[in-house]
C-alpha cells in the first residue's frame, strides 16, 4: 500500500489573491461572504481551516466550539503540534454567547500554546479580516511586519494584567523586559523578581506554571 500523502499544510503557500480552504467550509457563510479572494477547496487541509499566500495558517474557533465544552482545546493543540512553516493564527468567536468564557480561551491560546489570537464578531467579520489579510497586506505575512502588529498591542497587555498582582504598570514593565507572553512565561522567578519584586515574581511564575499544569 502506498503511504498517504503530507497533509497539505506542508506545501507551498497559495498564489497572491487566493486562500486554499478546507472542504467543510464550502457552504459556510464566511466562505460566502468572501468578496474578491479565489478560493481552492481542499480536503488535506488536516487541522487548518484556511492557508493564504503570505504563508499563514488559520483556525477558527466557534461560538458553539467555546460553549460546547474543552474539546475545541484538543483541536488547537493538534494546530500548535503541527509543526508547519506557516504562521499560526487563531480567529475566535467574541458573541454575547461566548464572551464569559473568551479570557479563559485567550489564556490558554496566547499563555500555555503561545500563538496569535484575532477574536471575531462572527463568520462575516472573519472573512472581512481574511480578504484584508490576503489584499492589504501583499505577499508578506502581517503578523511578522512591525507595522500591523497593532493589532495585537492592545490584547497582549490585557492578557497579561489577567494575572494576579499585575496591574497596568507592571504589566508594561513586564512587556518592556519580555519580548512575547512566551518569554514572559518561560522566565524565571528569579528573571522576575529583578522586575517587579520578589511577591509578585512568585505569583506571576504560579500563575504560568499552574496553568500549564492543569491543561
Amino acid at each position: 500500500m502506498e503511504p498517504l500523502p503530507p497533509p497539505l499544510l506542508f506545501y507551498a503557500a497559495p498564489p497572491h489573491g487566493h486562500v486554499i480552504c478546507s472542504e467543510k467550509w464550502r457552504n459556510s457563510p464566511l466562505v460566502q461572504s468572501l468578496k474578491g479572494v479565489q478560493i481552492i477547496f481542499e480536503n488535506e487541509l488536516r487541522v487548518a481551516d484556511f492557508l493564504l499566500p503570505n504563508k499563514t495558517s488559520v483556525l477558527y474557533v466557534s461560538e458553539c466550539d467555546i460553549i460546547a465544552g474543552s474539546s475545541y482545546k484538543r483541536k488547537l493543540v493538534r494546530y500548535r503540534n503541527a509543526g508547519s512553516s506557516f504562521q499560526e493564527v487563531v480567529l475566535v468567536e467574541k458573541t454575547r454567547l461566548s464572551e464569559q468564557y473568551f479570557p479563559a480561551v485567550q489564556r490558554f491560546v496566547v499563555f500555555d500554546l503561545g500563538l496569535s489570537l484575532l477574536p471575531v464578531g462572527g463568520q462575516t467579520d472573519a472573512s472581512q479580516l481574511i480578504a484584508q489579510m490576503v489584499h492589504g497586506e501583499g505577499r508578506e505575512n502581517p503578523f511578522r511586519r512591525r507595522s500591523s502588529c497593532r493589532l495585537l498591542d492592545r490584547l497582549v497587555p490585557a492578557l497579561v494584567q489577567q494575572i494576579p498582582g499585575v496591574g497596568k504598570v507592571k504589566a508594561l514593565v513586564l512587556l518592556r523586559h519580555f519580548s512575547s507572553v512566551q518569554q514572559l512565561c518561560n522566565a524565571s522567578p528569579a528573571e522576575l523578581e529583578s522586575i517587579v519584586g520578589q511577591a509578585s515574581a512568585q505569583q506571576i511564575h504560579s500563575f504560568f506554571h499552574k496553568q500549564i499544569a492543569g491543561t
